[in-house]
C-alpha cells in the first residue's frame, strides 16, 4: 500500500485528526494508496503557510528569470519521474497507460512554456494618454493577485494541477492546491518534486480533503485571494457564490455539451475517427468531448455505420497495458452514473447502435462500453447534460443552419468541432458556433499558448495563452506628474479657486 501525506509549508505531515483515505484502483476495484485527508485545521494551515510566503517571503519579489528557472527545475523533476507517475495515475484514476504517458509528456512541456512565459509577460508598460489638463508619464504595472486557492477535478489529474500551478508561479503567486478526492496521488507526487526544488517554503501547498470541508474554506477565507476552479458547472455555481462574501478573483472552467458538426463534404474516414476520439477519449471524461454529433441527414446511415463498425475496433481492458484503448471510468459512483444516464436516453426514445452496458468480459471494474445513440432529439436529457462517461448522441440536421442552432441549443458553450473538406466554409461555422474552442477537422488538442475557456455556464474566464496568465495578475495604474510648480496646477482651483 502506497502512503501519502499532506503537503503544508514545505514538509510532507499527516492530517491534523489523524484521518485517511484509501485510493481505489477502478480498474480492479481494490485499495492502492492510503492518502492523509484534510480537514478544517489542516487548511488553515495550509492558507496561512501561502499568506506568510507571500506577504513575507521572497517568491513574489523574485526577478522573472529566476521564476523561469525554479520552473524549469520542476519540469526536469517531472521528466526524470514521468513514466512513474503514469504509473501512479493510471491506477488512481483509471486512464489508460496510453494516455498518462503522454499527459506527462505534455505536463513536463507546459511546465516549461510557463516557466518561460515569466519572463516574457508585459509586467511594465508605459502608457500614452492625453496630455491635457496634465503632463505626465503613465504606467501601467501587473502585479501578483496573492494568495491563489486552486481546485482541480478527477479526470486529468497531473494536468490540470500543472494548468494551475504553472501560471500561478510564473506570476509570483502562493497557493494551496486542492485535488479530487478521487485521485489526489499525482498532485502528491508533484509536491514531492516540488519540495526537492529550490522553490521557498510555503509557495505551494497541496492538501486532500472534500470540498466541503477544504474546498469551501479556500473559497471564503479573507486571506485568499483568488479562486480557481476546473470542475461541474453545479459545483462552479456554488464556488462563485462563496467567494462573493470577500469579492475573490475568480476563474472557473466549467462543464460542456459540445457540439460537433460534420458538414456533408467532410472526408469521413477522418471525421468518423476524429469524432469517436472527440467523444470516447479517456472514456469521455473530458469537460469539452464532442458528445453531441450532427450529422447531415443524407449521410445519416453511413456516418452511424462507419461510427459502429470502428468502435467494434476499441480494446477496452486492463488501464496498464498500452494495447488498451477504453479503460475504466474513475470510480464506480461514476458507473452508476454514466449508466443511468444510458437508461434515461432509452426511456426518451433514443436508439442504441452499440454498447449500451458494462463489457462482458469485464465484470469488475468500473468500465462501461463505448456507447452510441441514434434518433436523439436535442432537447433530450442525454443532449442537454453532462453525461462525463463514453457516450456519444448521432442528431441529424437538414441545413447548415438547423446545425448551428442546435449547436447553440444548450446552456454550456466550451469546446466544438466542424469537419469540412472546404476549411473556408467550416471556418464561417465555427463563427457561428458561440463556445470557446471550436476545432476544424480535428478535436482535443490544446496548446499552453492559447486560450481555454467557455462561453455561457461553462464557465468565467480562461486557461492557457497570455489571457490565462495575466488572470493571475492585479493591474496597478501609476501616474508620474511632470508639471514641477504648483503654480502650473491650475486643475486644483477646482478646491481652492482662482
Amino acid at each position: 500500500m502506497h502512503e501519502y501525506q499532506l503537503y503544508i509549508d514545505g514538509t510532507f505531515c499527516d492530517a491534523a485528526d489523524g484521518r485517511t483515505l484509501d485510493s481505489i484502483d477502478p480498474a480492479t476495484e481494490a485499495p492502492w494508496a492510503r492518502v492523509a485527508r484534510a480537514g478544517r485545521a489542516d487548511t488553515e494551515r495550509a492558507i496561512l503557510a501561502a499568506r506568510r510566503a507571500f506577504d513575507e517571503g521572497p517568491w513574489p519579489r523574485m526577478t522573472p528569470a529566476d521564476r523561469k528557472r525554479i520552473l524549469h527545475q520542476i519540469a526536469d523533476g517531472l521528466e526524470a519521474r514521468s513514466q512513474e507517475i503514469a504509473l501512479v495515475e493510471t491506477r488512481d484514476s483509471g486512464g489508460t497507460i496510453r494516455k498518462t504517458s503522454g499527459d506527462m509528456m505534455m505536463a513536463v512541456a507546459q511546465l516549461r512554456y510557463f516557466g518561460d512565459m515569466a519572463e516574457r509577460l508585459p509586467l511594465e508598460q508605459e502608457l500614452e494618454v492625453p496630455q491635457f489638463p496634465a503632463q505626465s508619464k503613465n504606467w501601467l504595472l501587473r502585479e501578483p493577485v496573492g494568495v491563489c486557492g486552486q481546485i482541480i477535478p478527477w479526470n486529468f489529474p497531473l494536468l490540470m494541477a500543472v494548468w494551475k500551478l504553472g501560471p500561478a508561479l510564473a506570476t509570483g503567486n502562493t497557493l494551496v492546491l486542492k485535488p479530487a478526492t478521487d485521485t489526489p496521488c499525482s498532485a502528491l507526487e508533484l509536491a514531492r518534486i516540488i519540495d526537492q526544488s529550490d522553490l521557498p517554503k510555503g509557495v505551494v501547498n497541496v492538501i486532500h480533503g472534500s470540498g466541503a470541508e477544504c474546498g469551501e474554506l479556500l473559497c471564503t477565507s479573507p486571506l485568499v485571494d483568488k479562486i480557481a476552479l476546473t470542475g461541474s458547472t453545479e459545483v462552479g455555481r456554488r464556488v462563485q457564490q462563496l467567494a462573493a462574501s470577500t469579492i475573490k478573483r475568480v476563474t472557473l472552467e466549467l462543464g460542456g455539451k459540445s457540439a460537433n458538426i460534420i458538414l456533408d463534404d467532410a472526408d469521413l474516414e477522418m471525421a468518423v475517427d476524429g469524432s469517436l476520439f472527440g467523444c470516447f477519449f479517456h472514456q469521455g471524461q473530458a469537460c469539452e468531448s464532442g458528445t453531441r454529433l450532427l450529422v447531415p441527414e443524407r449521410l445519416h446511415d453511413d456516418i452511424v455505420a462507419r461510427l459502429v463498425d470502428r468502435t467494434r475496433a476499441l480494446t477496452i481492458g486492463d488501464p496498464l497495458d498500452f494495447a488498451t484503448a477504453q479503460g475504466p471510468l474513475v470510480s464506480a459512483r461514476q458507473q452508476q452514473t454514466v449508466l443511468g444516464y444510458i437508461q434515461s436516453g432509452l426511456e426518451e426514445g433514443a436508439k442504441i447502435a452499440i454498447g449500451g452496458g458494462r463489457p462482458a468480459h469485464l465484470p469488475k471494474g468500473a468500465f462501461v462500453e463505448p456507447t452510441i445513440f441514434t434518433e436523439v432529439k436535442n432537447s433530450m436529457k442525454i443532449a442537454q447534460e453532462e453525461i462525463f462517461g463514453p457516450v456519444l448522441s448521432v442528431i441529424r440536421y437538414r441545413s447548415i443552419d438547423e446545425a448551428i442552432r442546435i449547436a447553440n441549443d444548450s446552456i454550456y458553450g466550451l469546446g466544438g468541432a466542424v469537419w469540412s473538406s472546404d476549411k473556408d466554409k467550416a471556418f464561417a461555422v465555427a463563427k457561428q458556433i458561440r463556445t470557446g474552442t471550436v476545432w476544424i477537422n480535428d478535436y482535443h488538442l490544446l496548446s499552453p499558448a492559447a486560450p481555454f475557456g467557455g462561453y455561457k455556464q461553462s464557465g468565467i474566464g480562461r486557461e492557457f495563452g497570455l489571457e490565462g496568465i495575466l488572470a493571475y495578475t492585479e493591474i496597478k495604474h501609476v501616474h508620474v506628474d511632470m508639471v514641477d510648480n504648483r503654480p502650473a496646477k491650475f486643475w486644483y482651483g477646482a478646491l481652492f479657486g482662482a
